[in-house]
């Protein structure tokens, strides 16, 4: 058995009857492999089947603790009922993409069954252009985005022809174990519990105002200031013109209250092509970029409406601190930055200048944070008490400050075609959550010559987000026309284009 970690936990204590804890994806195919055989579930399920000794994940059953003494395990699950999880429907005449985001929405509005391993695959037939979509719902307690897109290498290939991946083997099944040895398991970790502690405190305690769901409750500042003088390990700060993430307040919008059980979806592609020309004509990153679009098309959608505030955004920004030696392990090994969104400024030029610079200082403070910030934090709540505050941080959501007002993800993803079974892939859109306080999530996930946005609202907070998405559209066009207008009247040499992160944005 594997015990979950802290942070693996977190994300089901997080999980109530409005908020879900699983992240998706929506792969569009060809209806058809190249030897003529139909996409459908069958297709899916031979597929899994013969890879399923490389899938620990699609295998793992939540094994709970009695009382909640300590966190759950993981059990290896090898009698599982792959007919229950990789199921099969298609979608009414026309079958347009909104149709199909209708669909999705629905599909993650549903919580996995805890009593079986946390993954479902639904197999969505009639779509408009004759493609046939593949979505892969996988709880966040087994994978976070660089663990999930390992699982999607397993399934998917680089050539028509597959690949070879050894014969499939008779995965021996754990046996479930009973409610005594699990009782035993938890009084043992209820004893290791001060160690925990003990261990976690020198690392989060002086950063405790840097964890972005405890750092507005009362009290916490003092605790991480106190803790800071007496290990007398993070220096006074002399540069006071950049914000630190800690100082970063998220002003409100519709989207800082709790959310419903239910969401609303929209995806798209955006050129990567374009992506780059303005990263290497302002000499910035492909990410500094995506959060440039970001900011553009909320700060168009709400001020349209009456609703931009007059402070920047801010945004919940996911990191991997995935070692190369922990690639394959699946799990959780992610932090967290928070970032201010320029929304109050109106000039493209300068808000990318700011995006540069926030990040810039972001990341070095990033880098001089714990790696294992966010789950030491976690120790000081007794497991039995994390779902428990969850739900109490969830009431509070419409009172309390918010870390942030939208959670923006980029996930690199294949630049060359891949297939399932033999199908080609001809796009990979992510489907993200949202959560209490935070009920917008921007997701984007690279993908042969495009990116693809993943837009996710509450929809008691917002009906219709595709206005959203051609927010977003009209951001990059905008940067891509001041990128050639800019390149014409000031040619970028290539010597200067290999160290783009080493210069600032001008205007």
């Amino acid at each position: 058995m594997r015990q979950l970690t802290s942070l693996d936990a977190q994300f089901l204590a997080l999980e109530n009857d409005r908020v879900q804890g699983h992240v998706s994806v929506l792969g569009i195919y060809d209806p058809q492999t190249e030897s003529g055989r139909p996409l459908d579930a069958t297709l899916v399920r031979d597929l899994i089947s013969e890879r399923l000794h490389l899938l620990p994940t699609f295998r793992w059953r939540l094994a709970q603790v009695p009382f909640m003494l300590d966190y759950p395990y993981w059990v290896d699950d090898g009698t599982f009922d792959i007919e229950y999880h990789v199921r099969e429907l298609a979608l009414p005449a026309p079958g347009g993409h909104r149709q199909l985001a209708e669909q999705v929405a629905r599909i993650i509005g549903r919580q996995l069954d805890r009593a079986r391993p946390l993954w479902e695959v639904y197999v969505i037939h009639g779509l408009q252009d004759g493609g046939v979509a593949l979505l892969t719902k996988m709880h966040h307690a087994a994978v976070d985005g660089v663990s999930g897109n390992e699982v999607m290498g397993i399934l998917l290939d680089h050539a028509a022809t597959g690949r070879e991946v050894g014969q499939p083997k008779d995965v021996a099944a754990e046996n479930f174990p009973s409610e005594v040895e699990m009782l035993g398991r938890g009084l043992v970790g209820l004893l290791r519990q001060p160690l925990r502690i003990l261990r976690a405190w020198p690392t989060a305690l002086p950063h405790l105002d840097d964890v972005p769901t405890v750092r507005h409750l009362p009290g916490v500042k003092t605790i991480a200031r106190s803790s800071r003088l007496l290990k007398r390990a993070v220096p006074a700060r002399s540069d006071r013109t950049i914000l630190q993430g800690n100082d970063i307040a998220a002003p409100r919008t519709r989207f800082q209250a709790r959310v419903s059980p239910h969401r609303r979806v929209a995806f798209g592609s955006l050129s990567l092509a374009e992506v780059k020309t303005i990263k290497n004509t302002f000499g910035c990153t492909v990410n500094d970029v995506v959060l440039a679009i970001c900011a553009a098309g909320l700060r168009s959608w709400l001020g349209e409406r009456g609703e931009l505030p007059t402070e920047p955004l801010a945004a919940f920004i996911p990191m991997s601190v995935r070692t190369p030696e922990e690639m394959g392990t699946f799990g959780n090994r992610v932090s967290v930055m928070i970032t201010q969104l320029p929304t109050d400024v109106a000039d493209p030029m300068e808000r990318l200048h700011r995006i540069n610079e926030a990040m810039e200082a972001a990341k070095e403070r990033h880098r001089a944070l714990p790696v294992t910030l966010l789950q030491d934090a976690n120790h000081f709540i007794p497991p039995a008490l994390l779902a428990q505050a969850a739900r109490a941080t969830s009431r509070l959501a419409g009172v309390l400050k918010q870390p942030a007002n939208v959670m923006i993800s980029n996930v690199p993803g294949p630049s060359n075609p891949t297939y399932l079974g033999g199908a080609r892939q001809r796009a990979q859109f992510p489907v993200s959550g949202v959560l209490d306080g935070i009920g917008l999530n921007i997701t984007v996930m690279s993908y042969l010559d495009s990116l693809e946005f993943g837009v996710v609202v509450d929809r008691g907070q917002l009906d219709d987000p595709w206005p959203i998405l051609d927010a977003l559209r009209a951001g990059l066009d905008e940067l891509r026309d001041l990128a050639e207008a800019h390149a014409s009247a000031t040619p970028i040499s290539s010597s200067r284009r290999k160290t783009p992160s080493r210069r600032k944005v001008s205007s």
